[in-house]
């Protein structure tokens, strides 16, 4: 498996499991009964889980991106030091956003989020040249 393909499956790991410490401070916060149900007044959960909350979902929004480039990548035959290269940026900058959301660092979270897009974009090139 090469590189682009190995971090596609580390990231797919990572983002499958970012819902554990939010729903743990979930159960937490307000007891499994309503962590399993729908309660009408459900009491707010730390700011730290909310914030990791968002970031689980853009990390699930942009990894269709990164999994649909990767792909298209091995389809084409494209693994070039350029892929390669944006596809373990892109893991390390998704790990960076996940972490710096949840603590609430918005200069670091956004330059990860910039740096996880240029990923995207430095691997899309690669596929149209």
């Amino acid at each position: 498996m090469n590189a682009e393909l190995t971090y596609l499956v580390w990231i797919s790991l990572f983002t499958a499991l970012l819902w554990i410490p939010y729903v743990l401070n979930r159960f937490a916060v307000r007891g499994i009964r309503d962590t399993v149900g729908y309660p009408s007044n459900p009491k707010p959960l730390r700011p730290w889980a909310e914030r990791m909350k968002a970031a689980h979902g853009n990390a699930v929004e942009n990894l269709a991106v990164f999994a649909a480039l990767v792909l298209a990548a091995q389809a084409a035959g494209v693994s070039t030091a350029i892929t390669a290269a944006a596809a373990m940026v892109y893991f390390w900058a998704r790990v960076v956003h996940a972490v710096t959301y949840a603590l609430g660092v918005p200069w670091l979270r956004t330059l990860a989020f910039v740096a996880g897009f240029g990923a995207e974009i430095a691997i899309a090139f690669e596929l149209l040249i």
